[in-house]
């Protein structure tokens, strides 16, 4: 998996597949089941996904895989991200955050 979305205005879902390691199939899924995923199509009917759509697949992928949401929780996730997105945060980020917190105490009181 790479770790950026190329500069590119548009993809394919061959190199959407690349990006994300995974097979296009579950990709179109991915499409199916999250609504923000709408790549625009050509007159022969292939998909175009734009930069952002990469992204979020990019980011349906974390919470899935790595965070271990269901579709449905991964969806409830995202749509909350987007109603506040300064308020969502990452469970790893929540956790790293309360551990560095917990090292500073700890180095206070020796």
């Amino acid at each position: 998996m790479m770790d950026t979305v190329p500069d590119k205005t548009f993809f394919r879902i061959g190199e959407v597949s690349r990006i994300l390691a995974v097979p296009p199939y579950v990709i179109r899924y991915w499409e199916s089941e999250f609504k923000i995923i709408k790549p625009a199509r050509t007159r022969s009917d292939q998909r175009l996904y734009r930069r952002q759509d990469v992204q979020n697949l990019l980011a349906i992928k974390r919470l899935l895989y790595e965070e271990k949401f269901t579709i449905e929780g991964a969806r409830n996730h995202l749509q909350g991200h987007r109603a506040n997105p300064g308020l969502v945060r990452s469970d790893r980020d929540v956790i790293e955050e309360i551990r560095n917190g917990l090292l500073w105490i700890k180095e206070k009181t020796g």
